[in-house]
């Protein structure tokens, strides 16, 4: 039976972490963002859309009895009593960035820009870091058998928070890679949408002109119940719609 005091308020389980060698106390059940936040950290960057989907926020940590090197997002990733953590807010990939007139449906191309790509011995050290379950090894692969169009499948989901990157042996630069594979294939390979085109002519012919002017005249408070009254009604008001 609890007393008064601990049925009115539960009583919070706090933990030790480590963050960059120094010990703090933080509530158990936090993720690494918000645990560090908590201790009075305060993230000027590293930090995004803290939905685990932006990248921006790589983190390395070891568990207590464990000799492994972790990697996953502190937006993600519970605290764990013990656990040593190292923000990685940058992992620094060089990146070509070709125009759109020198991009070329060739694997040879893609391997011409990033030699390394054939260093890759399929060791899945990358695939097992990538905090989205996705596998950059078999992405890597499909270019390296000619399949840019597979490679980008594989990884039309990436967050580019360069972890694969971290933990390649062959010091691959995964991100752009594949960033340049899914350029190549969009421009090659994918159909041309008609109905893009189309909506392309009518903003050229200024079609949707006092429609844009209206809303970067409106509030951002007002935009926002616009829009979220666009996702209840799937209307949107008489004076934004367009004849």
């Amino acid at each position: 039976m609890t007393s008064g005091i601990e049925g009115a308020h539960q009583v919070r389980e706090y933990l030790t972490i480590y963050f960059n060698g120094e010990a703090y106390r933080v509530p158990k059940g936090l993720t690494i963002m918000k645990a560090l936040e908590y201790a009075g950290f305060r993230f000027t960057r590293g930090a995004g859309c803290r939905g685990g989907f932006c990248g921006a926020c790589p983190v390395v940590y070891r568990l207590p009895g464990d000799y492994k090197i972790r990697v996953g997002l502190a937006c993600q990733t519970a605290v764990v009593d013990g656990m040593y953590i190292s923000l990685v807010p940058y992992v620094p990939l060089v990146e070509y960035v070709p125009k759109r007139g020198e991009l070329r449906p060739d694997p040879g191309y893609v391997l011409k820009l990033y030699p390394e790509i054939s260093r890759c011995v399929s060791c899945n050290a990358c695939s097992k870091a990538c905090p989205q379950g996705l596998s950059p090894m078999d992405a890597i692969q499909a270019i390296l058998r000619g399949d840019l169009k597979k490679a980008a499948e594989l990884t039309f989901d990436c967050i580019s928070c360069g972890l694969c990157s971290l933990r390649c042996p062959a010091e691959i630069r995964h991100p752009p890679v594949f960033r340049l594979v899914g350029r190549v294939v969009g421009l090659y390979y994918t159909p041309r949408s008609k109905s893009l085109e189309e909506r392309v002519r009518e903003i050229e012919s200024g079609k949707y002109g006092k429609v844009f002017e209206k809303l970067l005249s409106t509030p951002t408070s007002e935009v926002r119940r616009v829009y979220e009254e666009f996702l209840k009604t799937g209307r949107l008001p008489q004076s934004l719609e367009v004849g």
